[in-house]
């Protein structure tokens, strides 16, 4: 029995929405740490998730119509690297506008290369089982708040 490449497709999925946007909502283990090494407000930190969320959106956009003209792997490779140019540089930041502006906007951006364009490639693929397709590729979303977060806070304390 043959596998319908589909399902890799959503296998892949999975993965990369999985670690690109539980990478940016991992913000919320570092957010004591950060608070006490750096001297700044839980309020000024927390502001970086506010840009994520709003950069993640408009980004989403701009990817959306870069995967339609680029391919999705186009996209989700330049959001990869986007993404850890992003947290690389945040986690450097000395002050807090650089943290907002490195993870707040350059990871926000990344993020949105993730899901839409994975969605929109997973309904290309499928005319049976679409349904279930998204909503494995969706399930990455949750996965990723479960699994990437504790992973980020058990490295913090080795």
């Amino acid at each position: 029995m043959k596998l319908f490449y589909g399902w890799i497709i959503v296998g892949a999925g999975i993965v990369v929405t999985c670690i690109g946007l539980g990478a940016m909502l991992s913000l919320s283990v570092f957010l004591q740490p950060l608070s006490e090494v750096m001297g700044w407000s839980r309020t000024s930190i927390s502001t970086a998730a506010l840009l994520n969320f709003v950069c993640m959106g408009v980004g989403s956009f701009v990817w959306g119509a870069l995967s339609d003209r680029l391919g999705t792997r186009a996209v989700g490779l330049a959001g990869g690297v986007l993404l850890g140019l992003g947290l690389v540089t945040a986690s450097q930041a000395t002050t807090l506008s650089q943290f907002q502006l490195l993870f707040g906007v350059l990871v926000g951006v990344a993020a949105g290369s993730f899901y839409t364009p994975m969605i929109a490639t997973t309904t290309r693929w499928f005319t049976r089982h679409r349904s279930l397709a998204v909503a494995l590729v969706s399930s990455g979303l949750g996965l990723g708040t479960m699994t990437v977060a504790p992973l980020a806070l058990a490295h913090h304390h080795l």
